[in-house]
């Protein structure tokens, strides 16, 4: 029989708008469009970079209670507000995302507010970490 996780995370956001961190379907793991903002403090970095690092923060803690982790992440898709920023954000993303190489989409739309300055979100299979990998070039 098929296994769902809701995770909350107490965010109003997720309240207002009836939806939920992370969704797991049995090893499918669907994490929500993810900002930079501190869970325990409720603030947001002004740094680009420093919302990064808490963006990726919050989606390891998110995979954590799912029983994942960063490296079973097979997609991503990054949202960046100012296109000036996509050189260092990327940079870091790569830095993060280092041997797991997920396929990624990056764009830059207006966000639901000024103060983020970007945004992930990202699927991932449960167990990928584990997986035999072949990687193939067609360049």
């Amino acid at each position: 029989m098929t296994q769902i996780l809701k995770l909350k995370t107490d965010s109003k956001f997720e309240e207002i708008g009836s939806y939920s961190r992370l969704v797991a379907v049995d090893r499918w793991i669907y994490v929500s469009n993810t900002a930079g903002r501190n869970p325990h403090t409720k603030e947001i970095p002004e740094d680009v970079l420093a919302q990064t690092h808490q963006v990726f923060s919050n989606i390891e803690t998110a995979l954590a209670a799912a029983d994942s982790c960063l490296a079973d992440v097979v997609f991503s898709r990054v949202f960046i507000q100012d296109p000036a920023d996509v050189h260092a954000v990327m940079g870091l993303v790569g830095e993060k995302f280092k041997g797991i190489n997920p396929a990624t989409t990056v764009t830059c739309p207006p966000l639901g507010s000024t103060v983020y300055k970007m945004e992930l979100e990202v699927t991932a299979y449960r167990g990928a970490s584990q997986a035999t990998v072949e990687e193939m070039s067609i360049a």
